[in-house]
């Protein structure tokens, strides 16, 4: 047996440089499955993503898929990317042995709650209100600054990532505090600031739209208190007033803290997000 990989249509541009291209998996020039493989809009050619791997069921469990993926990051190679990243569902279980296998590790995840019908009660001594116009110019130059560090931190050269950090911020906040359906809150103790909250309607993954927890930071001076999770509840308050059942979230594997909390709360994962350096 002799597994390959076939083009099965020409690469396809996108923007920022960005590319995709399609494949057979063939068996002795025979499909038996295809793989799907891209690089990430404003990643400047440095990151490949690993699209999907698919291996028709009679062939399956027989290292087709692994010799396929391993394929695929060699053209993601010769593309010019240094790392590779997938994406897998809790549920595929195939997906997730593959990746185990490959030397994948999961650097974050997406994750959702359904939620109560009753909207939670903020602890007591803590209530939250609305962020003011002259609050959100202060606090929209750090969060682009704090988005952008983290792509960085994922891969992202430095300039690319303050452009895709704009361009997040104007997409999602087009009309700043006044933008439909944007809630931008502060939790407010004792007077004082002790975080900030960004909920707006999303689409999560293809067709799924929720209520979406987009920051939410708690001030540093008054952490460990309880009081991230009392911003959670209120981000659950925001969108069932706003008529959403279900509240979303991305969260990055290392903060072991934020991902215990939203456990914690009720969130399971949607999809684990996978890297790996090439």
């Amino acid at each position: 047996m002799t597994t390959t990989l076939r083009p099965s249509g020409p690469i396809q541009p996108g923007a920022d440089g960005a590319q995709s291209r399609a494949y057979d998996v063939c068996d002795n020039g025979r499909p038996v499955g295809t793989v799907e493989i891209a690089t990430e809009p404003g990643s400047d050619g440095a990151t490949g993503m690993l699209s999907s791997v698919r291996i028709d069921e009679p062939v399956r469990r027989r290292g087709r898929g692994t010799i396929a993926a391993l394929a695929a990051e060699e053209v993601l190679r010769g593309w010019g990317c240094t790392q590779v990243q997938a994406e897998v569902a809790p549920d595929n279980t195939a997906g997730q042995r593959l990746t185990t296998a490959l030397g994948y590790t999961e650097r974050s995840r997406n994750m959702i709650k359904q939620l109560p019908a009753d909207p939670p009660a903020l602890p007591d001594g803590l209530s939250a209100r609305p962020m003011t116009p002259e609050e959100y110019t202060d606090w929209e130059d750090r969060a682009i600054a704090g988005y952008a560090e983290s792509l960085v931190t994922r891969g992202t050269p430095r300039e690319s990532a303050l452009r895709a950090a704009r361009a997040s911020h104007a997409r999602h906040l087009p009309q700043g505090l006044a933008t439909e359906g944007a809630q931008l809150h502060h939790l407010i103790h004792e007077d004082e600031k002790a975080g900030f909250l960004w909920v707006a309607r999303y689409e999560m993954h293809p067709g799924q739209v929720v209520g979406y927890v987009f920051d939410v930071e708690v001030d540093e001076r008054f952490r460990g208190r309880g009081f991230g999770r009392a911003l959670m509840l209120q981000a659950e308050r925001l969108a069932l007033a706003a008529g959403d059942t279900r509240l979303g979230l991305h969260v990055v594997t290392a903060n072991t803290p934020a991902l215990r909390l939203y456990e914690s709360l009720g969130y399971r994962p949607t999809r684990h997000n996978l890297t790996k350096p090439l």
